[in-house]
């Protein structure tokens, strides 16, 4: 079972209203599907774009073989930074 770390959209589809929750799901699972377990979260909308995951968690995760997604890993590293 492969699994990956990556952004899913909760909620109804909205304009202009993105939220995203940082997640660790099955590779095969489509993006609304269900998840393993939530680790943070992204709000690109308002003044300030907002991105808080918890970093152990990830670690974690990253260490048990999970794969993140492009836009995680991009998001992960300006945090760093």
């Amino acid at each position: 079972m492969a699994t990956a770390i990556r952004l899913r959209r909760p909620g109804k589809s909205s304009k202009k209203r993105h939220k995203y929750r940082v997640v660790v799901c099955n590779d095969s699972v489509d993006s609304r599907g269900k998840f393993i377990e939530e680790i943070g979260y992204y709000n690109p909308t308002g003044k300030e774009i907002v991105f808080k995951i918890d970093k152990a968690k990830y670690d974690s995760w990253l260490k048990k073989g999970a794969k993140p997604s492009d836009t995680v890993k991009s998001l992960v590293k300006k945090t760093k930074s």
